[in-house]
């Protein structure tokens, strides 16, 4: 199922609720209302409800959200009832956490490669990952595998993002600081921690 002219934030938000409703889970609860996910997910009750009034009408009067239905609900919308394989591009140090980082089994990811141009990385395993050559790239076509994670410097991010969507990637989460350029079918979005981290301090007290 497509939803058209849903707003991006909200499309952001989704994953929020879905890790809110998961954590409910894991303390026994069954059902939750829009306040109470609110409280534990820090985003307002009523944009709570505008959100999920674009996909259909998933509470209960007097009852909130049954729990595991709405959780199966946000998974279906976001494509993530089904597990979601994505190659690793660059394993230096963030890459090598981003392996081990164990969150991603929450939403039915799973990396399933890893890649790296450095000679004594390659043959290398890292959370039962073996790394192979950047050059190998081409094979993900052949193995299903739809998303990826660049983790390159900013001068080889081009390179690699032009590399991936000839392999059949669709979708990029990119932690080089840098613009890519991309076909328009091909959906890219970019984490820039220092970038985030430069706004703290405006928000800071003065003195």
């Amino acid at each position: 199922m497509r939803y058209h002219r849903i707003p991006d934030e909200t499309v952001r938000r989704l994953p929020i609720y879905l890790r809110g409703l998961l954590f409910s889970k894991d303390l026994g609860q069954q059902s939750i209302s829009s306040r109470d996910l609110a409280n534990f997910v820090g985003v307002n009750s009523a944009q709570i409800r505008k959100d999920f009034s674009y996909f259909g009408d998933f509470g209960t009067r007097g009852v909130g959200y049954r729990i595991e239905k709405l959780t199966k609900q946000i998974k279906r919308i976001l494509k993530l009832d089904v597990i979601q394989k994505a190659a690793l591009v660059g394993v230096g140090n963030l890459g090598s956490a981003i392996l081990a980082y164990p969150g991603f089994k929450m939403y039915g990811f799973e990396i399933a490669a890893a890649f790296d141009n450095n000679p004594r990385k390659v043959g290398r395993k890292i959370n039962n990952i073996v790394i192979e050559n950047v050059s190998d790239l081409p094979a993900l076509k052949k193995r299903r595998i739809n998303l990826a994670i660049i983790a390159v410097p900013r001068d080889a991010a081009q390179q690699v993002a032009s590399a991936l969507v000839k392999a059949g990637i669709k979708g990029i989460l990119k932690f080089s600081p840098c613009y890519i350029v991309v076909p328009k079918n091909v959906k890219v979005i970019t984490i820039d921690i220092a970038m985030d981290l430069a706004r703290l301090p405006y928000y800071m007290p003065a003195g």
